[in-house]
């Protein structure tokens, strides 16, 4: 408890700071500001640089000076204690460091908001390097959690209007990543992961996780000699890297599914011979198999300026609803298609192009999922280190000559055909939705009005047939209530009689059930068919 109060009161007191900065400079050096929301935010630690992260894609919340200065948070903060260090090594594994390691280096490679890195060698001669989480990180997230959602609840009162953006469940999926993000064990499971997409690729490699060291509060994985990718920006290198790194990533998102979903410049290294290096894997993005097929459509759609190409990916994607008023919106994506070309091919963006799209098919209460958020993040992330690396790559032109091979990775990339035909007639029929809905907008005219109608030539004679089976049918279910009235009337009746002990009513009931069954005999007879 006095733990949350104190990190709740350097929350308040970093907040209190930031709104006299904002009042000081808003009119006097409004252009400071964003640094100094960003370096408040790093001060406040891991909760808060991740949440800065998971902001700077909200173009419906900030501006975009805004938007850039928290999209470079890379959580550098200053090293704890390698003695600290050390302890936290041994309590994972149960055993001392010199047990552990020939070697341990005192002073770490680097330092994050969520964990410091300390390079080793195993007693085999493996160099390793060994990354911790730093102390106290697991209690300080939880406390930021539950400080952020009894914040946002006080906002939401204060201000009605920041109820429609759902500031809770942002936090709530703010708190999900985080707790995947600080445990080792899930890092080492992804890192498992990419293994097996990474390395079926020659241009690109990753560290590999040291087995069996994997805890919650430490990993141990190979070390890698490269270099970082900036170092490369301006080179002669950079174009082929850049190749490299949009070859990958288009096997990641198309071929695989499976993406690295941070590959900030922190993140990347290079070797001498031009192979790519991907670092941190506490966070990766998965694509469903239809997602990747809706992707690679709606890059191709945006590449041939196809804006019902571009709505009809977005639908599949789940950017829009099913149901959506296809004229206003088509119109809207021609809009953005038609003002995105118009741009320098430098300043062109497939992840923006994609962002647009989907905000408009979400309306005031526009929030995305938080597997598209991270897929956006990663195009951002991504153009803008292919960007850096070669300033004069025709994104867009490279992606529409490839559009055919992205078609077909995502195509083959589709379940194995070997499987039982029951399960491929039920996908079949999954897509008939859709092929329904294709085929009824090409008959569309501009109203929005199907252009086309139904005749029939020859079905008189089955309609007739038809309506006498159900006036049959009608009639046999008059007749059984007939029959079954009268055995209760026979049962149960107290007035007059007729042939001794029989109900004159009940009479009545048997006459006229007879006289209906007669009639359907007949009528049967002469059909000729029982």
């Amino acid at each position: 408890m006095a733990g949350t109060v104190r990190r709740g009161g350097q929350i308040a007191w970093a907040g209190l700071k930031l709104g006299v900065a904002v009042l000081r400079l808003r009119r006097r050096a409004p252009d400071l500001l964003p640094a100094y929301v960003s370096t408040t935010l790093v001060g406040l630690g891991t909760t808060f640089v991740k949440l800065g992260q998971g902001l700077s894609l909200r173009w419906d919340l900030l501006p975009a000076p805004y938007r850039e200065a928290l999209s470079r948070l890379h959580s550098d903060v200053p090293p704890f204690p390698a003695e600290e260090a050390m302890r936290i090594v041994e309590q994972a594994f149960g055993a001392p460091v010199g047990e552990l390691f020939a070697s341990f280096d005192d002073k770490p490679l680097a330092a994050a908001s969520v964990a410091q890195i300390h390079p080793a060698r195993m007693h085999d001669g493996r160099d390793v390097v060994v990354k911790i989480t730093r102390p106290g990180i697991h209690a300080q997230v939880q406390a930021d959690l539950l400080l952020l959602r009894r914040t946002m609840r006080v906002a939401q009162w204060i201000w009605p209007p920041l109820k429609r953006h759902r500031p809770l469940e942002l936090v709530d999926e703010l708190g999900a990543f985080l707790r995947d993000e600080i445990d080792m064990r899930h890092e080492a499971q992804n890192m498992r992961r990419m293994a097996k997409v990474l390395d079926a690729l020659p241009g690109i490699t990753q560290p590999h996780v040291v087995e069996p060291y994997a805890t919650r509060n430490v990993l141990v994985q190979d070390r890698s000699h490269g270099t970082r990718l900036e170092a490369a920006y301006g080179t002669a290198a950079a174009p082929a890297l850049a190749r490299a790194l949009l070859g990958a990533y288009v096997h990641q998102l198309f071929g695989a599914g499976v993406f690295h979903a941070d590959p900030h410049p922190g993140n990347l290294f290079f070797f001498d011979d031009g192979r790519l290096c991907l670092h941190d894997f506490g966070s990766i993005g998965v694509l469903d198999p239809a997602s990747r097929l809706a992707l690679g459509g709606m890059v191709e759609a945006i590449a041939a300026d196809d804006a019902e190409g571009v709505l009809d990916a977005a639908i599949a994607m789940g950017f829009f609803p099913s149901q959506v008023d296809r004229r206003s919106h088509v119109r809207e994506i021609h809009l953005i298609l038609a003002e995105m070309a118009s741009r320098p091919l430098a300043q062109w963006s497939i992840a923006e192009a994609i962002w647009r799209v989907a905000r408009i098919g979400q309306g005031a209460g526009f929030r995305l999922p938080a597997h598209l958020l991270s897929l956006i993040r990663t195009l951002f992330l991504v153009e803008n280190t292919l960007r850096a690396l070669d300033p004069n790559l025709d994104l867009l032109g490279t992606l529409s000559a490839q559009a055919a091979a992205i078609a077909d990775i995502a195509e083959a990339s589709r379940p194995s055909g070997n499987r039982p035909l029951a399960m491929r007639l039920a996908r079949t029929a999954r897509q008939l939705p859709q092929i329904a809905t294709d085929l009824l907008r090409q008959a569309q005219l501009s109203d929005g009005r199907p252009a086309f109608s139904v005749h029939h030539h020859g079905l008189s004679s089955t309609q007739e047939a038809i309506a006498r089976t159900g006036n049959r049918l009608a009639l046999a279910l008059v007749t059984l209530g007939l029959y079954v009235s009268g055995a209760l009337l026979s049962l149960h009746s107290d007035g007059p009689q007729v042939f001794g002990h029989m109900p004159f009513l009940a009479m009545v009931a048997f006459a006229a059930a007879g006289l209906l069954s007669l009639r359907l005999v007949m009528a049967i007879a002469r059909s000729g068919h029982l």
